[in-house]
């Protein structure tokens, strides 16, 4: 079944349905937010299909605390360019959608036993804004960012995403930026094949996602040195695990952009609905 055929099912099973979906997009290089190809091509697609949200939460790989859980409650959150060596093009890059401070302060109350707190420093970094530029083109619906805690251990971002699921059923879409494999030390820029542990893990992640064996995928030291390899840090690989908790048994699975990128950075990305 091709991309298209799989997000038009998606559409038609979610209009009987009244709760949103949950989504983790694999963003991979910033390049992708002004370039045409199959993965920004993929995130449109895939907006044209989601039901409209009243407001969006992201989780993304690039705002990371050490403590604590921070919550942007900013009434205009700022673009923020956290990155550097690329076109100017990139940097010009604006995503001017309104906060939602009103959910994000009942966010900070609902994980109060996960150390949240409200932040009105951070904006929407370019794991948020380089896929919602696609998503939602216009940026006009609300939204706002979670930080990851650095400190925590994986279990500890699944059990936030269950925390996050009741949002489902008020129509704030749960979106997750990162990626699955995610070793920009052993990024093939040049090209080149995946590496053999990259596609192990990729494919391990999927299976276990697929048997909904997430506590699997949280297992720091089952998943040993394999994890360790697929991230040498584990700021991509936690919005996956946010995502994941926000999931039920009701819920189907769909995979999109199954592919490896510079051979180390997984695309893969995912959808509950």
């Amino acid at each position: 079944m091709s991309i298209s055929q799989s997000l038009q099912k998606l559409k038609d099973s979610l209009k009987a349905s009244d709760r949103m979906p949950v989504v983790f997009l694999g963003h991979g290089s910033p390049m992708n937010a002004i370039e045409d190809n199959a993965y920004s091509r993929s995130w449109a697609e895939l907006g044209r299909n989601l039901p409209r949200p009243q407001a969006i939460l992201v989780v993304s790989a690039h705002w990371m605390t050490r403590g604590s859980t921070l919550v942007n409650v900013s009434r205009a959150p700022k673009t923020i360019h956290d990155f550097y060596g690329f076109p100017p093009e990139l940097f010009a890059q604006q995503y001017p959608a309104p906060g939602a401070p009103e959910v994000a302060a009942e966010v900070v109350s609902l994980l109060a036993s996960h150390h949240a707190e409200g932040d009105e420093t951070w904006g929407l970094d370019h794991g948020a804004w380089s896929v919602l530029k696609f998503l939602y083109p216009e940026a006009d619906v609300p939204v706002f960012q979670l930080s990851i805690d650095m400190r925590a251990d994986l279990p500890h971002h699944v059990e936030i995403g269950r925390a996050l699921a009741e949002l489902r059923h008020r129509g704030v879409l749960i979106l997750g930026s990162g990626n699955v494999v995610h070793n920009l030390r052993a990024v093939r820029w040049g090209g080149g094949p995946a590496h053999d542990w990259a596609e192990e893990f990729d494919t391990l992640f999927a299976d276990r996602l697929a048997e909904g064996d997430i506590a699997a995928l949280s297992n720091r030291p089952k998943l040993g040195k394999l994890l360790q390899m697929a991230h040498p840090s584990l700021d991509h690989y936690l919005p996956a695990l946010t995502v994941a908790g926000a999931s039920d048994d009701k819920d189907r699975l769909l995979f999109m952009n199954d592919a490896i990128d510079l051979g180390s950075v997984s695309m893969r990305s995912f959808i509950y609905y």
